[in-house]
């Protein structure tokens, strides 16, 4: 990590992570207008649909429950913010980035909703590029703050899932 980095106490995120899912998206539904692809026939939407919802649920209560374990520790989710704590409780028990698992749901569930296969496609892109450009970032603040705490925490919970 550079010297500016750590003197700033930020972890040196420069674009706002939930703004990479938003992009992936767009793309997505772009290159839907051009060229249309559906997961199933239309007239059977409803097929993937209901389980669209039920992701998008899911997304919601993962990203609340993330939040409220933050804001238990007095940490903030904002990448801009300096972190106070670490937290390993709630969903921080099972995954390091609960809420940039919460926005791929929310996206893979807005896809299934919609029936439409591009923006679903963006999903496993967007997160390659959020786990290179933000949380290696992030993951090289916390251990140059936190130290041996967070390397062991590293070493119990997984990334991803």
């Amino acid at each position: 990590m550079s010297g500016d980095t750590v003197q700033q106490d930020v972890s040196g995120v420069r674009f706002p992570p939930p703004f990479y899912y938003l992009i992936g998206l767009l793309i997505g539904f772009l290159i839907h207008w051009r060229l249309p692809v559906y997961l199933v026939v239309p007239q059977h939407r409803r097929i993937v649909g209901a389980p669209g919802i039920l992701m998008m649920l899911l997304a919601v209560m993962l990203f609340a429950w993330a939040i409220i374990s933050l804001r238990r520790v007095g940490a903030s989710p904002n990448p801009h913010v300096p972190t106070e704590a670490l937290t390993a409780q709630g969903p921080y028990q099972f995954t390091r980035n609960p809420i940039y698992i919460a926005f791929a749901l929310v996206c893979a569930g807005l896809s299934l909703l919609l029936n439409v296969l591009w923006p679903l496609l963006s999903v496993p892109v967007v997160l390659v590029i959020v786990d290179r450009v933000v949380i290696r970032k992030e993951e090289r603040y916390l251990e140059a703050k936190f130290g041996d705490e967070y390397r062991q925490y590293k070493s119990r919970v997984r990334r991803w899932i």
